[in-house]
């Protein structure tokens, strides 16, 4: 059963992440755009394989779907490890995903603008994984208390 409450908890994190990016790149040019990062890390994957990679709506679909299920299992792992601390463990994972999402592309070859245009939008980078990591660690909490 704590395998499932993390599951759910780290989902719950997941899209927290994603209804921030999807609603604030729509809204503000300085917004990190992990979907452009994550497309161009799909196609080249693809492409790498000498496979056909998908373009347009299907491309966003499936980046969208990668990035929402490995969220999920990075995240998952917050209630895995324990109950003590879970707000602890929630804000550092969230923030050494933040890092990450705005250090490792560059060191992977990939184009980092999308996710180091201004100091602002490594700030928001950053910030929005943080709060996927807090929110994971307060839906697992509720399941702790039930």
């Amino acid at each position: 059963m704590k395998i499932l409450k993390a599951i759910l908890a780290g989902f719950a994190g997941a899209a927290a992440l994603n209804i921030l990016h999807e609603t604030a790149r729509r809204l503000d040019a300085d917004a990190p755009r992990v979907d452009l990062v994550g497309e161009e890390a799909l196609t080249r994957s693809m492409n790498s394989l000498n496979l056909e990679a998908p373009t347009g709506k299907e491309l966003y679909a499936a980046t969208l779907a990668g990035d929402i299920v490995s969220n999920t299992i990075y995240y998952s792992a917050i209630g895995m490890a324990g109950s003590k601390n879970v707000y602890l463990k929630g804000a550092l994972a969230g923030l050494t995903a933040g890092l990450g999402a705005i250090k490792l592309p560059k060191e992977m070859g990939l184009d980092d603008e999308p996710v180091t245009k201004t100091d602002k939008t490594k700030l928001l980078t950053v910030a929005w994984y943080l709060i996927g990591g807090l929110v994971t660690a307060a839906v697992f909490d509720q399941f702790k208390k039930k």
